[in-house]
């Protein structure tokens, strides 16, 4: 659960700043802000059960691109459906689901790595890139 806290952490700031560059409005941008990274959290949270218990995916954890692309097929999906949903607005959606995810897949791969290194020290260390 701490790992997904401290990524939960990550994500609303980069789904902040995002948000209220692209909107221009603080309360729209707060509004997604709190929403988008809410249901990525959970989304986060279950994608590291599934990464966690399926042997097939357990046996690639430490190679952090293609766990990473995983992440961000999920993570693109549910940030369109949200802003989409919030704004009303396909082009506001299409817009933040790219930037935002992009931004937040790449957060992610250096969270996971960091995770690895500083706080994992019982998973293999393979320096797959």
């Amino acid at each position: 659960m701490k790992k997904t806290l401290s990524f939960a952490t990550l994500h609303f700031s980069i789904a902040f700043t995002v948000a209220y560059i692209l909107t221009g409005d603080i309360i729209l941008g707060s509004l997604i802000a709190m929403i988008e990274p809410s249901v990525n959290t959970v989304a986060f949270y279950f994608h590291e059960k599934i990464w966690n218990s399926v042997p097939f995916l357990k046996a690639k954890q430490a190679y952090s691109r293609i766990k990473t692309s995983s992440f961000a097929v999920v993570h693109f999906s549910v940030a369109f459906t949200v802003v989409y949903l919030i704004s009303g607005d396909a082009l506001v959606g299409g817009l933040l689901a790219l930037i935002e995810p992009s931004i937040n897949t790449c957060a992610y791969y250096c969270h996971e790595r960091l995770w690895r290194k500083y706080f994992s020290p019982a998973t293999p260390t393979l320096h797959h890139a």
